[in-house]
């Protein structure tokens, strides 16, 4: 059904998004791996969980005040990183960030911007926090330079990917034989005098890193290990770092274990590993091991603010959503991305309001019903050996 006011909800916004938007650029964004089970389960599980709302309780004053590695912010909704915004609209992420600045959280930078990260930053307010992702690659002298100027630009965090060490089959992208036009540059592979420079225009040649930074397939680090790459990482910046694309108890240990600063509660959209869990089946798991040792945070599937509550109520401290700021970028280009930010961002005080919580640290497990053992577990059968119960998700 068509409407003629304003979009109202995000799905609202998707819709226009796909009528605007050439397929094969639809088509990248929206993908996911093979069957594409994780991508649909990521935004169906969420009504799996049930609200627990109490009353009578003064809500005349609501706040979304929190705080993320030790720094305040507005809002615990923050954006995601993705690949290529001008695929969306001409203004890419730089018209992301100043949607991101006026929002007031936080924005991941995605290796892959069409934007270079030092444009992206001086488009902020110097109060909204930026966070670089970072892809490892076999020549390391690569991800080092872009780690080492994201740090000199003021980018606060280093989120290291590791979900991806081949990318997922994503079938639709494959139909429509996808590539990104030529004219779109990854500016953040490119020699930064010559990109933020006067003179930049983008019909310039492309340069070696360039193009090896499109070759992500080819070239990514699959070695990369707990064992060599988080230590690799420490000792080129004095930035937190935080894993994203963790999904099991497992692994969070392994994170404190290396004392990272957080983790990514993430299936990478459900472009990756398709059968996988959804974020938000997979999220109690990480937090009950995190043990308040390390920030966990968590995307995938957002599309209502009551799924930020159900999110935070199950212990993330922040949520971050890519999709929702694509569609907005590609209806109305900085004021859409905004408008799909605030139109979260209401949602969720109004559904703070109507479960009678009036701060982000009041949301607990208390407002939220879980189905009970969904998922279950089991360790490897032992010869003779009954199978023993690992876990109960």
């Amino acid at each position: 059904m068509d409407y003629t006011n304003e979009p109202v909800c995000i799905k609202d916004i998707e819709k226009i998004a796909q009528r605007v938007m050439p397929g094969g650029a639809w088509g990248y964004y929206n993908s996911g791996a093979n069957d594409e089970q994780t991508k649909t389960d990521n935004e169906s599980a969420f009504d799996s969980y049930r609200l627990h709302p109490r009353m009578l309780r003064d809500v005349s004053k609501i706040t979304t005040h929190t705080t993320v590695l030790g720094q305040k912010v507005r809002t615990p909704l923050g954006i995601a990183p993705c690949a290529l915004h001008k695929l969306a609209h001409a203004d890419g992420e730089a018209a992301t960030s100043r949607a991101a600045a006026k929002h007031g959280s936080i924005m991941i930078l995605s290796t892959y911007s069409t934007t270079s990260l030092e444009k992206v930053i001086a488009q902020g307010d110097g109060t909204t926090q930026y966070w670089m992702q970072l892809y490892v690659y076999q020549d390391r002298h690569v991800s080092e330079t872009i780690v080492r100027r994201a740090e000199k630009a003021g980018f606060k965090a280093i989120v290291l990917t590791v979900d991806a060490p081949m990318l997922g089959r994503r079938l639709v992208d494959a139909r429509n034989k996808f590539n990104p036009p030529p004219h779109l540059r990854l500016e953040n592979f490119m020699d930064p005098n010559v990109v933020n420079g006067t003179g930049y225009a983008p019909d310039l040649a492309k340069s070696k890193n360039e193009t090896f930074g499109a070759t992500f397939g080819a070239n990514g680090d699959q070695s990369l290990s707990w064992a060599n790459g988080i230590s690799w990482l420490k000792s080129i910046t004095k930035l937190p770092i935080i894993v994203k694309g963790v999904l099991t108890a497992e692994d969070t240990q392994l994170a404190i274990d290396h004392k990272c600063a957080g983790v990514i509660v993430s299936n990478h959209g459900g472009r990756q590993l398709d059968g996988a869990l959804s974020t938000i089946d997979a999220l109690p798991q990480v937090v009950e091991a995190a043990n308040d040792k390390i920030e966990v945070y968590m995307d995938g599937g957002i599309r209502k603010g009551s799924d930020i509550f159900k999110a935070l109520a199950l212990g993330a401290r922040a949520v971050f959503v890519a999709r929702p700021v694509l569609w907005g970028l590609a209806y109305k280009g900085e004021q859409g991305a905004f408008i799909a930010l605030d139109l979260l961002q209401k949602e969720l005080e109004l559904a703070m309001m109507l479960t009678g919580t009036t701060q982000v640290s009041e949301i607990d497990e208390s407002y939220v019903y879980t189905p009970v053992n969904r998922w279950v577990r089991h360790s490897r059968r032992q010869p003779g050996q009954p199978r023993k119960l690992l876990a109960k998700l």
